[in-house]
């Protein structure tokens, strides 16, 4: 990379993204290694221009001390020490900090505030140009935010050299399928190949009711579609990957537990044996949405609220049917529609319908019914950790209501979660 860099270490912090990010906010590139990083590995990494030893509670491995070499101490650049315990306490205080950051990055490193979107997006067309050659990149594009900025990233870097397989398991929300075909295939000219796999993943779910079951079934088979179609394509030697700076440091450190694995595409075939291309995997989300801003993607698909792997699969509760899976389509549809027009999109984190699997009785036209309820969940949250549920206002429940009793086939009641995580999931299954 052309930027300069602050390479932060991380000796037992669990403050290391928040450093990072507050370096970055500063226009200066940073990245987290671990504090056992060698002479040899520093020099590799382009434009070094200070180094903080970020020290915390996870310091002490097996009752020893850890720290870096005397190699990194002496290394030709400012280095500091920022404890987030003992007698060298970083401050907490957004201004001290930030005060104290600027006067390291800048004064002391000499660092140039030179990270913006615009010099990252030309660097990493750089980079993809350099680590593809002439051959060609496959990936798996869902239509999150991830793997559209990936596609955008590359269709800008390598053009045609990108096949995208878009895999449509029936899961997804309204419209969804469409807008990826529109946006890529007809606005940005990329060879997209479009599977219509509905049948065949709703076929397979059928009468499976529990909800880790379903994440297996659905997962395995996407890999199966996916692997089918990439059998299809001859001289594919890259395989393209959504991941981000977060599923990296969620993985865990030699200080910090991992948080869970991660896997984008995760357990394809040895023998269709790509290298991997992962454009973002020193990104935060929220600069993942500004690449994507930068390519020039729709909000719609920058700002896509978080959407679980099994998609509407996790949100029909029990063993998914059709037409029950349509009630969670279609009153999730009115609830995003709702929500947007009254300027609640944005401003809250996360909002969808449930379907589950029982009927109350009602009444509709003047005649008894027996139908299914529609949960509404609104809920804002930090980290995913805790969540608070959204105030919506009555007067707006009560429109999203009665749309949804008069427009969705097969519902009778509208109910709004009021609990917040915890004890209860942002999710229901």
């Amino acid at each position: 990379m052309k930027q300069d860099m602050i390479l932060v270490l991380d000796l037992g912090s669990e403050e290391n993204p928040r450093l990072a990010r507050e370096i970055r906010a500063l226009g200066v590139y940073s990245e987290i290694h671990p504090h056992d990083i060698t002479l040899e590995e520093l020099k590799a990494l382009p434009n070094v221009k200070g180094i903080i030893l970020n020290g915390g509670p996870n310091r002490v491995v097996d009752g020893v001390e850890i720290d870096v070499s005397k190699d990194i101490y002496n290394y030709d650049v400012p280095v500091l020490l920022a404890d987030h315990k003992g007698d060298k306490p970083w401050p907490a205080d957004p201004a001290e900090r930030k005060e104290a950051l600027s006067n390291f990055v800048f004064g002391l490193c000499g660092a140039q505030a030179n990270w913006n979107m615009d010099n990252f997006i030309a660097d990493q067309v750089e980079l993809i140009r350099e680590q593809v050659g002439d051959k060609k990149v496959l990936l798996a594009l869902s239509g999150g935010v991830d793997s559209s900025v990936v596609a955008a990233l590359l269709i800008k870097a390598i053009g045609k050299q990108l096949t995208c397989v878009h895999v449509n398991h029936g899961l997804l929300r309204k419209g969804e399928p469409e807008q990826v075909v529109e946006v890529f295939r007809h606005q940005m000219d990329a060879n997209l190949i479009y599977v219509d796999a509905v049948d065949r993943f709703l076929d397979k779910l059928a009468g499976v009711a529990d909800p880790e079951q379903k994440r297996k079934i659905i997962g395995a088979e996407f890999i199966r579609v996916f692997e089918e179609e990439a059998r299809k394509l001859d001289g594919i030697e890259f395989l393209g990957q959504g991941t981000i700076y977060p599923d990296i440091i969620e993985s865990g450190t030699k200080t910090v537990k991992a948080v869970k694995s991660h896997h984008n595409v995760g357990g394809l075939p040895e023998d269709l044996d790509f290298q991997l291309v992962e454009p973002l995997k020193m990104l935060f989300k929220d600069e993942v949405r500004a690449c994507g801003k930068a390519l020039g993607l729709p909000d719609g698909m920058v700002y896509r609220q978080p959407f679980p792997g099994p998609g509407l699969g996790v949100r029909c509760l029990g063993a998914i049917t059709r037409d029950r899976l349509e009630a969670v389509r279609e009153s999730d549809a009115i609830l995003r529609e709702e929500f947007a027009k009254n300027g609640l999109e944005g401003k809250v984190w996360q909002y969808f319908t449930v379907v589950p699997d029982f009927k109350s009785v009602g009444v509709k036209d003047g005649k008894r019914t027996f139908d299914w309820p529609v949960i509404l969940r609104a809920v804002n949250t930090v980290d995913a950790m805790t969540a608070t549920v959204e105030d919506v206002p009555f007067a707006l429940l009560q429109k999203i209501t009665a749309r949804i009793t008069a427009e969705v086939k097969g519902v009778n009641r509208v109910l709004y979660d009021l609990t917040p995580k915890p004890c209860g999931t942002i999710e229901w299954e």
